[in-house]
């Protein structure tokens, strides 16, 4: 909706009126390969043991969930400290509905002094910072969308920000930036008092170390991560950070009472205790990840390397080439760089109906 359409008896916030709510395009498709979904469901032993947990769980929904997920945190530490041989303790962690929720938080509580982030990447960081009202910078990146690191770090000395965000891997273009890339932006942060935010949402799928590794030496480093992509889980919405003890105690003041429902809690929970048979779908993605790449590269395609589950690949005239694709059943995402178009990763019938209607759009190269 734009701002013309707004009515004067509304009392809407001038700085939301020029906005356009977030959301991909929600149309019919026989391969839905636009919102990197993970596209293999919950395995049967899963759903059995959500099943018999969530009728646990049923028996007490008259009753407030714990408000501050006190066994959902101890897992999800538990979890990271094995993943990455940390050694987190469950004051160090705090979840919320989506990973979405826990940046709105910190703009909440840190956004006073403004946010950083260099585009292109999650296209959500600035819209949150807009709603939260903060004051929102747009650093920038090489042609090749990886991040200029000198560069980068003059932007934040320069801006001095109390929030600076970096993706990786980056959303829409894949690309990775290595743990002393991380580092060179943290120790920058550190001399402007910012808090660096590594947004993790697809770390499962990178070989690259992860920021968590930093958190005891680099305090201003917060990492947020989410169960929604190499868990499956999108569906439930469960989002979490992993931070400064003094970052969660920030938390507190500005999370909504009782925010994480009992069910939500209990749900995720019962993914970590599977996590194995959860996480399998991680390998397989990464297999079809380099396939899909190998056939767009045959085509003649530029395809920007990708350490996430989705490609973004060059292409000529990318709006009537994803109306082409549509018509044939495929839904891929054009997130607005021109040239580009991004496909997440399917399952290997959705792969096959992606490579083959692509071919037929240019002409069965």
């Amino acid at each position: 909706m734009s701002e013309q359409h707004w009515p004067q008896w509304l009392p809407l916030r001038e700085s939301l009126a020029g906005l356009s709510p977030y959301g991909a395009p929600q149309l019919p498709s026989l391969a839905q390969l636009n919102t990197n979904e993970n596209p293999y469901p919950p395995s049967p032993e899963l759903v059995d043991a959500l099943t018999a947990r969530i009728r646990e769980v049923a028996k007490s929904l008259n009753r407030y969930p714990d408000r501050d997920a006190q066994e959902l945190r101890k897992s999800l530490a538990q979890f990271l400290n094995k993943l990455s041989g940390t050694t987190l303790t469950v004051d160090q962690l705090w979840a919320a509905n989506g990973s979405n929720e826990i940046i709105q938080s910190l703009f909440l509580a840190f956004g006073g002094r403004g946010a950083l982030g260099f585009t292109p990447s999650y296209s959500m960081h600035p819209l949150i910072a807009r709603v939260a009202g903060t004051q929102w910078q747009t650093g920038t990146r090489n042609s090749d969308f990886s991040l200029d690191l000198p560069s980068a770090v003059s932007q934040i000395l320069e801006i001095k920000p109390g929030l600076i965000f970096i993706t990786t891997p980056n959303n829409p273009t894949g690309t990775s930036l290595s743990i002393e890339g991380i580092l060179a932006l943290a120790k920058a942060c550190e001399k402007v008092s910012g808090l660096l935010i590594v947004d993790e949402a697809y770390a499962e799928f990178s070989n690259e170390p992860s920021a968590l590794t930093l958190l005891t030496s680099h305090p201003n480093i917060v990492v947020v991560r989410t169960m929604s992509k190499a868990f499956a889980f999108a569906g439930v919405r469960l989002g979490y950070l992993a931070a400064h003890v003094h970052v969660v105690e920030a938390m507190l003041l500005v999370r909504l009472p009782y925010h994480l429902s009992s069910l939500t809690q209990a749900a995720a929970i019962v993914a970590l205790e599977h996590q194995e048979s959860s996480l399998t779908s991680v390998a397989t993605l990464i297999e079809s990840r380099e396939r899909v790449r190998a056939q767009l590269v045959s085509m003649g395609l530029e395809v920007i390397p990708s350490s996430a589950n989705f490609l973004l690949f060059s292409i000529n005239h990318p709006q009537d080439v994803w109306q082409l694709l549509l018509d044939a059943g495929v839904l891929i995402r054009d997130v607005g760089l021109s040239g580009y178009l991004r496909v997440t990763i399917g399952n290997d019938a959705e792969n096959e109906r992606f490579i083959s209607a692509l071919r037929n759009s240019l002409g069965g190269k």
